[in-house]
């Protein structure tokens, strides 16, 4: 990906100015727990040093998030660490690490926005393939007589969350007429969308929902966010597309509202449990699409992990003006 067709940040521009006596101290930048070369290459474009950890360490780029039951060991024997950056933005697998190591002079930061474009085209794709029946067309072996499918065109799409997903979402849907309304945990209204409600209102918008979107982030207060309350206030016409995190939907309660047509079929990137075990009764549901957690790929994140490392080694070495910055008590 070159040029203009190059995958940007979608919250690139949200920058989080530390105060002077907030900013952790500048120093060598560990790249954990194997130092990929891009992405030294991206701390060093941007003035940083990358050293092994040490006791001089003063910044973590942390690359793995299968690993974080190793984090909190470098942090009690490394104290002088004041900034981690996280590779993807979605941080629930350190959120239990994060609250608990909530304290001044330490600033984590994850990709939060950064991977939005693609992950956002995926959920487009998964919504298109759902509407006009393809995860029936792709296991016919006959010609189909019956018509069926319909438009996306002029439809009701309920997107929950707010972050750089749903509005480069909210962007590609923009052709389609579609009426947006978002949930999100803020009363503040998103510019485009028809409607903004709070969490505590999803079962006031599920009813009118052609479309539902899951792109927010999985803490404590959302787990099982989707489960048979909400799929009993759905059309059974609607379609659910989850490309967030499989723990936001209760897979028992999903089940049953496609067994029993409560809802017309879903799209999944994401699962609980992760990975989909195979003999799953999901993969025999005739309406749902599942997806491997493949909507952003290494090809397509990794330049923009590093475009993102790159801006916040220069805001640990200078202006701490970070980007991404994850709110310990939120879990984002």
């Amino acid at each position: 990906m070159n040029g203009e067709g190059r995958h940007r940040a979608v919250l690139a521009d949200e920058v989080t100015a530390l105060p002077e006596d907030q900013r952790p101290e500048p120093g060598p930048i560990a790249v954990l727990p194997n130092p990929e070369q891009q992405f030294v290459d991206a701390v060093e474009a941007a003035g940083g040093t990358v050293e092994p950890l040490s006791e001089r360490t003063r910044g973590v780029v942390w690359l793995s998030n299968k690993d974080a039951a190793a984090f909190p060991a470098v942090l009690e024997e490394h104290p002088g660490i004041g900034w981690v950056q996280l590779p993807f933005a979605g941080v629930d697998a350190f959120s239990r690490i994060i609250a608990e190591e909530d304290r001044p002079g330490l600033v984590w930061t994850s990709a939060k926005g950064a991977y939005a474009q693609p992950v956002a085209e995926h959920a487009l794709v998964l919504s298109l393939a759902l509407l006009r029946v393809l995860p029936k067309r792709v296991r016919a072996r006959s010609w189909a007589t019956e018509p069926e499918g319909r438009s996306l065109y002029g439809l009701d799409v309920v997107i929950v969350g707010a972050g750089g997903i749903a509005l480069e979402l909210m962007r590609l849907l923009e052709p389609f007429g579609v009426r947006v309304t978002i949930v999100r945990r803020s009363e503040s209204p998103v510019a485009g969308a028809v409607r903004t409600v709070t969490a505590d209102h999803l079962d006031e918008v599920l009813p009118s929902a052609d479309l539902v979107v899951i792109a927010a982030a999985l803490t404590d207060g959302t787990r099982h966010l989707f489960g048979p309350a909400e799929f009993a206030a759905m059309k059974d016409t609607a379609y659910l597309v989850n490309i967030a995190r499989g723990g936001l939907v209760d897979t028992d309660a999903l089940l049953d509202a496609l067994r029993s047509g409560a809802i017309a079929g879903a799209g999944l990137d994401v699962t609980d449990p992760e990975p989909l075990p195979d003999g799953h009764p999901l993969w025999d549901e005739p309406n749902v699409i599942i997806t491997p957690h493949q909507a952003d790929t290494p090809e397509m994140t990794a330049p923009l992990l590093a475009e993102r490392i790159r801006l916040n080694v220069r805001a640990f070495l200078d202006d701490g003006r970070f980007v991404g910055v994850v709110d310990p008590r939120a879990g984002y």
